[in-house]
Parts: structure tokens; C-alpha cells; sequence
């Protein structure tokens, strides 16, 4: 997903080091084909569960961020998305809390989704998203920071809302635990590895020692 979200940006003019990474790219593909998202719990009772990370200007041309977020039930990832913010953000903290406005954009839609689907138990409480920066959270919450937030664009105000409204509950995580990282940088193979894992996705032998 990172690698793909960094590639989009020069569809325009494309150089041979990005036909190279694209070749790459498609060899992982074949190379786990066999793989798939593995959904371990079956009942409706399973918690819709939101991860939501961002790297601070992590595009040395604009000097713009990555938002990622990602979203489970049953086990395994439901939603994912990595996408370059569209404003130059101040701050580690500033950077954290956009992503986490879009990803609770996205988590309105999939509650809703799972309403329909008579899944209202997997909803029923305030849907936890977990975030490995303190500071963003307490920006999320706490409307004494408010004074310190006014440069930031109104729309992204809208965590702050839900958080009140107790539709999501922003919690701390440590960084090594935050998935939402394999779609928002770039890891060395071992952390690569633990955080798909972790993503629920595994090779079909797995698959069959599960059965």
C-alpha cells in the first residue's frame, strides 16, 4: 500500500528508478499470491477496532505528510487507505490529527455499513482508534488546546466532534504496535513481516493449520 501511494505521485512523468520500483512491486505480488486476509472469529459480536497513523513531512518535494489508517473486525483488515494530506502540517501532533480525522470520516461510513449488515452489536459502544501520539489525542479531546489548533484547517476539526459525541474513543498505543505504520513509511523486513501479520494476512499453509 506505501509503496503504491508513493509510486501514484509521479504517474505523470515517471523515471526509470520508478519503472524499477513498480517491477518490484509487482514481483511481491507474485510472489504472495497465495496470500489472503484470514478472519478468524465469526460472530457478529467481534468490535469494529481502527488503527490511524501519519509520517511528518515525509515527501521531501512538498514537505507534506502520508495519512494511514486501517480498520478490523473479526481478526482481520476490513478497510486501509494511505494518502498524501493536502496541507503542510506544523507539527508531529498537527500531522497525527488530520489522519485521525480521516479515519474517523471512514469510521462513520463503516458503522453505518455494518449497521445495515445487522452487525449492530459490533458498534453499539464507541469505536476505539488507537493512535501512538499522546499529544493528538489530548488535541482530540481536550478543548483547552483549542487556542492552539485554530490554524488548522475547520474540516479537520471533525475528530474532535465524534470524540465528543463518544462515537470514537481515540486511545494511546506504543509504536511498534501501531499497524497503521506498514501503510505510512517505509519498515525494514522483520517489522514488514510482524505487521502484516498483524493485519490479519497470511499464506494459504496457515490457512489449512487453522482449519
Amino acid at each position: 500500500m506505501y509503496a503504491i501511494c508513493m509510486l501514484s505521485r509521479f504517474m505523470e512523468a515517471p523515471t526509470r528508478q520508478h519503472m524499477f520500483a513498480a517491477k518490484r512491486v509487482l514481483r511481491y505480488l507474485k510472489g504472495t499470491s497465495t496470500y489472503g486476509i484470514w478472519y478468524k472469529r465469526k460472530d457478529k459480536n467481534s468490535k469494529l477496532l481502527g488503527y490511524t497513523d501519519s509520517d511528518y513531512a515525509g515527501d521531501l518535494d512538498d514537505r507534506k505528510s502520508t495519512s494511514g489508517y486501517v480498520f478490523f473486525i473479526a481478526g482481520g483488515a476490513i478497510s486501509w487507505a494511505s494518502k498524501k494530506q493536502p496541507v503542510v502540517t506544523l507539527s508531529t501532533t498537527e500531522a497525527e490529527f488530520v489522519a485521525g480525522s480521516y479515519c474517523a470520516a471512514q469510521c462513520v461510513w463503516l458503522r453505518k455499513i455494518l449497521e445495515q449488515m445487522g452487525w449492530e452489536d459490533s458498534v453499539s459502544a464507541a469505536t476505539k482508534v488507537l493512535c501512538d501520539s499522546s499529544s493528538a489525542i489530548k488535541l482530540s479531546k481536550n478543548p483547552v488546546f483549542h487556542g492552539r489548533s485554530k490554524h488548522i484547517d475547520v474540516r479537520f476539526h471533525f475528530l474532535r466532534d465524534l470524540a465528543k459525541e463518544e462515537m470514537i474513543e481515540m486511545e494511546h498505543c506504543r509504536s511498534h504496535e501501531q499497524v497503521a505504520d506498514i501503510i505510512t513509511k517505509a519498515l525494514n523486513l522483520d517489522a514488514f513481516q510482524n505487521l502484516r501479520y498483524q493485519l490479519g494476512v497470511c499464506a494459504e499453509e496457515e490457512f489449512k493449520l487453522g482449519e
